[in-house]
C-alpha cells in the first residue's frame, strides 16, 4: 500500500497583488484603471471632434470679427490681434474642457455606470479623480493642437517664442484641471445634465466674456470693466498672453498657478463629499 500524504502547511508564496483586502486595489491603480477606462472614449470620432472643433470655430470668427481692433488707440503696440487672441481661446478651450468633466459625470450618472462602481470596492474619489485626469489629458491634447493650427493657419507668431506658447498651454492645462473640480462638484449636487447645463452655459459665457480675453479691458463699458477687473479669468488670461508675448514675471504666472491650486483645494473635497451622499 501506497500512503499518500499531503502536507497542508505548504501554502504558496504570498504575492502583491495592490489591494487592500475587502476594499479592491490601490488608490492609485484605481484612479490609474479608471483613467485608462475614460481615455479609450478618445478612440471614438464622436467624442473627440466637437472638443477640437470648438477652438477651431473660435478662431475663425473671433479673428475675423475683431482683426481691426488692433488698430485701435490702447492696443498693444506692434502686437498683432491673433497674437492677442490665440491665448485667450486656448484658455477658452480649457474651461470648455473642464466644464466636460462635470457633463460627463452626470451622463455617467444617469447611466448606472456610477451605481455599479458603487457597488464594487472602489474610493469614491477614485472615480473623480480619474474624471479629472482623462478630461485633463484630453485637453492637453487638444490645446496642443490649437497651438498648432494657430501657428500654421493664423500665422500666430509671438514673441515669446516657443517657450512661452509652450507656458501659455501650460497654464491652460492647469486651468481646466482646476475648472473640472468646479464642475464636478456641481454635477455631484445637480446630479442630471438639464439642471447643469444651464448654469454651466453662465458661469462659462460669464468667465471668458467678462474679462480681458477678446479686447483690452479700456475698451469695454465701465460697468463691464468693473466685472472684468474682478473677474479670476482676466488675472490668467493676462498671465498666459504675457507668457506668449514675452512680458511676463514671474509673479503673475505664480499667483495664477497658486489661483488654481486654491480652486482645486477648495472644490475637490466638497465634489467628493457630495458624490459620497449621492
Amino acid at each position: 500500500m501506497t500512503a499518500v500524504i499531503t502536507r497542508q502547511d505548504q501554502q504558496p508564496p504570498a504575492v502583491d497583488t495592490g489591494r487592500d483586502e475587502g476594499r479592491g486595489a490601490s488608490v492609485p491603480v484605481q484612479i490609474w484603471v479608471l483613467t485608462g477606462r475614460s481615455l479609450r472614449a478618445l478612440r471614438n470620432p464622436a467624442v473627440v471632434l466637437p472638443s477640437l472643433l470648438y477652438p477651431v470655430i473660435m478662431l475663425t470668427l473671433f479673428s475675423q470679427i475683431f482683426r481691426s481692433i488692433d488698430k485701435t488707440p490702447g492696443f498693444p503696440a506692434g502686437v498683432t490681434y491673433i497674437d492677442y487672441l490665440l491665448p485667450a481661446i486656448i484658455l477658452a478651450t480649457a474651461v470648455a474642457a473642464g466644464a466636460r468633466s462635470g457633463a460627463a459625470l452626470t451622463v455617467e450618472m444617469g447611466n448606472g455606470i456610477i451605481a455599479r462602481f458603487k457597488s464594487m470596492p472602489v474610493r469614491t474619489g477614485s472615480v473623480l479623480v480619474a474624471r479629472s485626469l482623462a478630461d485633463t489629458a484630453q485637453n492637453a491634447i487638444d490645446l496642443t493642437l490649437t497651438l498648432l493650427l494657430g501657428v500654421v493657419v493664423f500665422g500666430f507668431s509671438p514673441a515669446g517664442g516657443v517657450p512661452g506658447a509652450l507656458g501659455m498651454v501650460g497654464i491652460a492645462v492647469l486651468v481646466g484641471f482646476s475648472v473640472s473640480w468646479v464642475f464636478l462638484a456641481l454635477s455631484a449636487w445637480l446630479r442630471t445634465a438639464q439642471a447643469l447645463e444651464p448654469i454651466t452655459g453662465v458661469v462659462t459665457t460669464v468667465l471668458m466674456f467678462a474679462s480681458s480675453a477678446f479686447v483690452p479691458l479700456d475698451s469695454l463699458p465701465g460697468w463691464l470693466q468693473t466685472v472684468a477687473n474682478v473677474n479670476p479669468m482676466s488675472e490668467t488670461i493676462n498671465a498666459a498672453r504675457a507668457l506668449a508675448l514675452g512680458t511676463a514675471d514671474a509673479s503673475s504666472v505664480l499667483l495664477s498657478v497658486a489661483g488654481c491650486a486654491a480652486v482645486v483645494l477648495a472644490t475637490a473635497p466638497v465634489a467628493i463629499a457630495l458624490f459620497r451622499r449621492r
